[in-house]
């Protein structure tokens, strides 16, 4: 898997940013864990999906 261009990277995290706007603060947590699900699907490699669920977590406390 390559890494995305840091412009791609950018207007993707400004696209989560405003669809967790939109979802509102009472489903945001829904919306992320469907998002995580469709993407998870999209990937298609469950070591990948682990993988990226670990590096989310790391630094969170």
């Amino acid at each position: 898997m390559s890494a995305m261009p840091f412009d791609d990277f950018e207007t993707a995290y400004e696209t989560l940013a405003t669809a967790i706007d939109q979802a509102g603060a009472e489903r945001e947590a829904l919306f992320l864990t469907r998002l995580a699900l469709v993407l998870a699907h999209e990937l298609g490699d469950i070591a990948a999906f682990k993988s990226a669920i670990r590096t989310a977590l790391d630094g969170l406390e």
